[in-house]
């Protein structure tokens, strides 16, 4: 089908097509799709107005939440651009493993950092979770532990973006 500059849509516009693909309905309104992206209510409204202007979504009419879906077109264009973890891991393959893991954990580490000086406000990030037990099983394959499902976890996964984190207090 093509690419997001192909389609003329902007990095908001494009974050907001992928959400809709990803989310459940209850997470597919203007409000909760800002916070998420951590942009204003009207760069959202923005968006929304562009992509449906294009064709690619559709406000639910019936519901007076005015929940989002994206149309068979959005749908399509969504699929197509929501192998970039794909294209990234093509990228990443000839890399040692090593370097590899280091890589995912300082980047992990910086976005965290980043949160907590209030920099960002992701926080569906395993690092940032309550129940992330970093290192809690040394010299293991899976030196982390994720206290919710009670499962020890390597770096390669954790997630960034975690459908139930609860964030931590520290």
């Amino acid at each position: 089908m093509g690419n997001a500059k192909r389609h003329a849509l902007s990095p908001t516009q494009l974050q907001v097509l992928l959400r809709l693909a990803a989310d459940p309905p209850a997470r597919r309104r203007i409000g909760v799709l800002a916070a998420t992206l951590d942009v204003r209510h009207p760069t959202v409204s923005d968006a929304v107005a562009t992509l449906a202007s294009k064709g690619l979504l559709e406000r639910d009419r019936v519901s007076r939440r005015g929940a989002l879906a994206l149309t068979d077109r959005g749908r399509a264009l969504a699929d197509d651009l929501a192998d970039w973890h794909e294209r990234t891991r093509a990228e990443l393959a000839g890399l040692p493993e090593a370097d590899k893991q280091t890589t995912l954990r300082l980047l992990l580490d910086l976005i965290a950092g980043l949160q907590r000086s209030g920099a960002i406000t992701i926080a569906r990030m395993c690092v940032t979770c309550r129940f992330f037990r970093r290192d809690a099983h040394p010299g293991s394959g899976h030196a982390h532990h994720c206290a919710l499902v009670d499962i020890p976890m390597a770096d390669d996964q954790l997630r960034v973006d975690c459908a139930e984190p609860e964030a931590n207090a520290a």
